[in-house]
C-alpha cells in the first residue's frame, strides 16, 4: 500500500490540495495539467464567466470527450474501460471474500 501525501497544484491560478497516494504522483499532475489547460481554452473560446461555471463546461466537455472515445476500426474505449471497471470491481469484491477465510 503506498503513502498517501498532500499535493499542492494550481487550476486557471488558484490553488489546491488534495491527498494522493505517491506512487500516482505523477498522473494526478498529468492529469491537473489537462484540466487546467481545458479550463483555460473554455474561458478563452467562450463567454462561460466565473470559475464555477468554466468548471462545470471544462467537466462535461471532457465527461462527453471520455464517453465518446473510439479508436479507428471501432474500439469503443470508453466501453472498454467501463468493463475494465466491472472486472475490478468484481476482482475485489472476490478477494474481500477470500480475506475473510483466513
Amino acid at each position: 500500500m503506498a503513502a498517501v501525501k498532500q499535493i499542492d497544484f494550481k487550476v486557471m491560478g488558484r490553488e489546491f490540495r488534495v491527498a494522493c497516494p505517491e506512487n500516482e504522483e505523477r498522473e494526478l499532475l498529468e492529469a491537473v495539467a489537462y484540466v487546467d489547460r481545458r479550463m483555460v481554452e473554455m474561458r478563452d473560446k467562450s463567454k462561460v464567466i466565473g470559475l464555477e461555471r468554466i468548471a462545470i463546461m471544462t467537466a462535461l466537455a471532457i465527461a462527453n470527450d471520455y464517453l465518446h472515445t473510439k479508436i479507428p476500426g471501432g474500439f469503443d474505449v470508453a466501453e472498454f474501460r467501463r468493463r475494465m471497471n466491472s472486472m475490478q470491481a468484481s476482482i475485489e469484491a472476490a478477494m474481500a471474500e477470500q480475506e475473510k477465510l483466513f
